[in-house]
Order: structure tokens, then C-alpha cells, then sequence
């Protein structure tokens, strides 16, 4: 004869008990997973910005006639400051660098160094688009190069 309570204890046998242990676990070690991926994310954001390179803007400050080394302001931090930037081989060969002109506002990637800031990567960028402590700067530049050019074009 087969007893019939040993089933009645599976009836009333439930899989959350049970699993609780087994949940907190799985969210222990998702939650360590999440903070080493955070940490290793910061820590090669760290590496990036330990290389040195640096963000700036500027504008061209003066008519370049050489354009491996050309006058501008530059903002780095919104500390302006009147530098040369320097173009590597890459930077010359780059047609926005061989159309440069006097007023031209751009976004740099680069180096400071004690000759001028060497430039990574440049991209030209609307005035509208620099730092404030650069926008007077060459809205002002644009007037006078519209003033001076102007009747040259008549």
C-alpha cells in the first residue's frame, strides 16, 4: 500500500522559498560584474586624458603664411591665450588646413608645448560654436575682415 501524505508535502512546496538565496547571489555578482566594467571604463578614460592630449578652440588670429605654423587665439579651459599652432605632415596635407584663412574658428586636439599647441586632429567649427571666452574675439575679427574686404570686392 502506498502512503498517500508523502505527495501532499510537494503540494504545498514552493520554488521562491527556495530560490531566495539563489536570487540575492545572482544580483551580488551582476552588481560586482557592473562595478569592475565601471572601474576598467574609468580607468581607460584615465589613460586617455594621461596621454596629454588636450581639447582647445581657436581662431586664426592672424593672415597665415605659413601654414605649419599659424597665429591664433586659443581657448584651452577657457584660458585664452594668444599661441602657434603647429601642423604636423597629416594636418598640412588636409584640405580644411590648406584653405585656412585669417578668422577661421576651429576645434583642435593636440598638445601644449612651450613652441606653440601641436595639433592632432582639427576640425573648422561656426563661431557660434566656440567657447564664450572666444566668441567676442572673433565676432570681432569677422567685422573687420568684412570691413576690409569688402571694398577690395567692389
Amino acid at each position: 500500500m502506498t502512503r498517500i501524505d508523502w505527495h501532499t508535502h510537494l503540494v504545498g512546496y514552493s520554488h521562491k522559498e527556495s530560490d531566495m538565496p539563489r536570487k540575492h547571489a545572482m544580483t551580488v555578482y551582476l552588481s560586482l560584474q557592473l562595478t569592475i566594467l565601471g572601474l576598467i571604463a574609468m580607468g581607460t578614460v584615465t589613460l586617455a586624458q594621461a596621454d596629454g592630449e588636450t581639447l582647445a578652440f581657436a581662431v586664426v588670429s592672424e593672415e597665415p603664411k605659413d601654414k605649419a605654423q599659424v597665429t591664433a587665439k586659443v581657448s584651452i579651459n577657457d584660458a585664452v591665450s594668444d599661441m602657434k599652432l603647429l601642423a604636423s605632415e597629416t594636418i598640412l596635407s588636409n584640405l580644411i588646413w590648406k584653405k585656412l584663412e585669417i578668422c577661421h574658428a576651429m576645434r583642435l586636439e593636440g598638445y601644449k608645448s612651450p613652441e606653440g599647441f601641436q595639433i592632432v586632429t582639427v576640425h573648422v567649427i561656426d563661431a557660434g560654436m566656440l567657447p564664450m571666452s572666444l566668441q567676442s574675439f572673433a565676432g570681432d575679427c569677422l567685422i573687420k575682415k568684412a570691413i576690409e574686404v569688402a571694398p577690395l570686392r567692389d
